[in-house]
């Protein structure tokens, strides 16, 4: 059987081979076959493509495998346009296992295969903070600004865990006290269900319960960066002419699609005590003019909202305007930039503005009208505009985005008529959207509809992109309208205004408090009579609490006979850390003394005057002191016994 199967391959060959047929054999066969497939591929396996990572993108070059280090980092260096010592590059991320330029160690030696991936650095981003280094929490980071340094509750909250907390639910939870089920498992600052049920219902999830809910995930917000809007043309497109001329996809702004702001900067407004908002109020029950002001506070943790910000108005400053009964013009403060200053020093800043629309419907009852309703409207255009204006000049400070800042904490507060006739106060802040449409100049008010704005038209001066919004046509229909008119309801953010049960008091309040600054219409001044008149009926034992007025520092600070700009340092930070035994080293200083005089010269005696004064009694107050003429009022050097002015005797 064995041989006849043999046999059968056998004539099974030849019959393959043919009848009488030549074979070639050795070289011959060889060349007749031309050159062997394994060749080939043993050179293609020699040629490997490496991919080389810089901070301005992803190369690859072309080498082999016996190829030198030296060769390799030449062909880096073109390839990147660098100097041969101008850049290092690493196996690893971590700037471990410097390639260095041998000439006698191959990639293969460096056990650098097909497929992998270098890192190059320059030489001036050497050090473990360069760019390239990325972690979880750092996704954000490289598409962001991290140099910037945002605001102290901006770092607390995110440091903060934010998750909500549940307690084990006795009739829905079957497992032990250390488990945990869906029924009673933290869930995340973002959850929308819960904000819903919260009581009242919150519409807008916090500014950092949102940057949780991008940042959260398996990427941990690594692609994610929060660019702030533009309306403009970007420059520098140099393919066509430029606008009116020529516009292409590249510098062309998108078309914006106004939609409901899903988060907010700040959730709550709180008044520190009911005496602020009644003096600011007081003007215009005086005069039945509408009034305006800055509110001066500070931003804290919203505790009633998951990673919340809340709004502590501890002043309000009145700016220089013009009121009516229906309208507001702001004129040009020369103070501003110093008034700034003394509430840095205060530890406060500006974190919104207020206005006044009140109209009285029965002065007998003490009633006012009804007017901003879900009938007519809660912002108008204009406010509208002026809000996004405030807001543009306010940033915040965001390291997330590649400007350092996205959106603004400032915010708005309407004092105006309740559905119960009484005075309201109500919050508001505007998208981000209409602070990108305010900051380009591409909204604009309608004069006879106040709840609503128009999107300008481009011109050959300015290119407006599109603007719409979506709306329910009368059969129940999602349709998209263009921007013009558009309702400012789109543009609107509403925040809770509050009392505290507990009244806070940042400065002390008085029977007879000093005069508000700019209500020279009400015939209230803030002159050295005024503070005389303040001190006299001030006689507390407590000096910090009668200095402790903010009105009255900026007065001090700012007025036109002795300004205290360059030596009230010492005061404010008595007042700011309510510390009396600095006030009292302040009060025992020449300035003080000297302001005490110029009291004593408009006609108040002041009680307690011998007390108060530098070291050494009343007598070196006076003797050191500046005195005003009896005669002629000119302020006098210390010193001198007739007045420089009138030559008459100071007595």
């Amino acid at each position: 059987m064995e041989r006849r199967w043999r046999r059968r391959r056998e004539a099974g060959a030849g019959a393959e081979a043919g009848v009488g047929a030549a074979r070639p054999v050795g070289r011959q066969a060889a060349a007749a076959r031309g050159p062997s497939p394994d060749t080939g591929a043993a050179t293609m396996a020699e040629s490997i493509i490496i991919r080389v990572q810089s901070p301005d993108g992803v190369k690859r070059i072309t080498a082999t495998k016996r190829e030198t280090a030296a060769t390799f980092l030449k062909k880096v260096a073109k390839e990147f346009g660098f100097q041969n010592n101008g850049f290092s590059v690493y196996i690893n991320r971590n700037k471990t296992g410097e390639i260095t330029a041998s000439s006698n160690k191959s990639l293969n030696l460096l056990k650098i295969k097909h497929g992998d991936l270098l890192f190059l650095f320059p030489s001036n981003l050497a050090g473990p903070s360069s760019e390239m280094e990325t972690s979880a929490p750092q996704g954000l980071k490289a598409c962001g600004a991290p140099n910037v340094v945002e605001d102290e509750i901006d770092q607390y909250l995110s440091r903060q865990d934010g998750k909500i907390y549940r307690s084990r639910d006795p009739q829905l939870c079957r497992h032990g006290p250390l488990g945990k089920c869906v029924h009673c498992v933290p869930l995340e600052p973002f959850d929308e269900d819960y904000l819903n049920h919260l009581e009242p219902p919150v519409k807008h999830m916090s500014f950092h319960a949102y940057i949780r809910k991008l940042t959260g995930g398996a990427d941990k917000g690594k692609f994610v960066a929060l660019e702030n809007i533009s309306c403009k043309i970007k420059s520098g497109c140099e393919g066509h002419l430029p606008w009116p001329n020529g516009i292409c996809t590249k510098c062309q702004p998108s078309a914006i699609t106004l939609n409901r702001q899903k988060y907010r900067h700040v959730d709550n407004i709180m008044f520190e005590n009911h005496t602020v908002a009644d003096r600011f109020l007081d003007f215009w029950r005086k005069t039945g003019n509408q009034h305006f002001g800055y509110l001066y506070g500070r931003y804290t943790e919203h505790k009633d909202i998951p990673l919340g910000i809340r709004a502590e108005v501890a002043a309000i400053y009145e700016p220089p305007q013009i009121g009516t009964q229906n309208s507001l013009e702001l004129l040009e403060d020369p103070k501003a930039e110093v008034v700034d200053e003394i509430a840095a020093k205060l530890g406060l800043r500006k974190v919104g503005w207020i206005f006044t629309d009140l109209v009285s419907e029965d002065t007998r009852k003490g009633t006012v009208r009804y007017s901003r309703n879900k009938d007519t409207y809660f912002l108008s255009s204009e406010e509208c505009i002026t809000a996004g204006d405030f807001q543009n000049k306010h940033p915040n400070i965001c390291r997330l985005s590649p400007d350092g800042h996205f959106g603004s904490k400032f915010v708005t507060a309407v004092a105006t008529g309740g559905p119960d006739n009484q005075v309201h106060f109500e919050g508001y802040q505007v998208s981000n959207q209409c602070m990108a449409l305010v900051r380009d100049e591409c909204l604009l008010p309608c004069k006879d509809a106040p709840e609503l704005g128009y999107a300008k038209e481009s011109s050959s001066e300015q290119y407006v992109p599109d603007v719409f919004y979506k709306d329910i046509d009368k059969f129940g229909n999602e349709i998209t309208q263009l921007a013009r008119p558009l309702p400012v309801e789109y543009l609107i953010i509403d925040i809770t205004t509050t009392f505290p049960k507990d009244p806070v008091y940042t400065f002390s309040i008085s029977q007879n408090p000093f005069p508000i600054e700019n209500r020279d219409v009400l015939g209230e001044t803030q002159d050295f009579h005024s503070l005389a008149t303040y001190l006299s009926h001030n006689t507390s034992s407590v000096f910090l609490d009668t200095i402790s007025d903010f009105h009255l520092l900026l007065f001090l600070v700012t007025n036109d006979v002795m300004p205290l700009q360059d030596s009230i340092s010492l005061l404010l930070e008595a007042v700011r850390t309510r510390n009396e035994e600095l006030a009292q080293t302040w009060k025992k200083s020449e300035q003080w003394a000297t302001i005490e005089q110029l009291c004593s010269t408009v006609g108040v005696q002041l009680p307690g005057l011998q007390e108060y004064g530098a070291v050494g009694g009343s007598t070196h107050a006076a003797s050191s002191a500046m005195w005003a003429c009896q005669h002629c009022t000119f302020m006098n050097q210390p010193g001198t016994g007739h007045c420089e002015m009138c030559s008459l005797p100071r007595t």
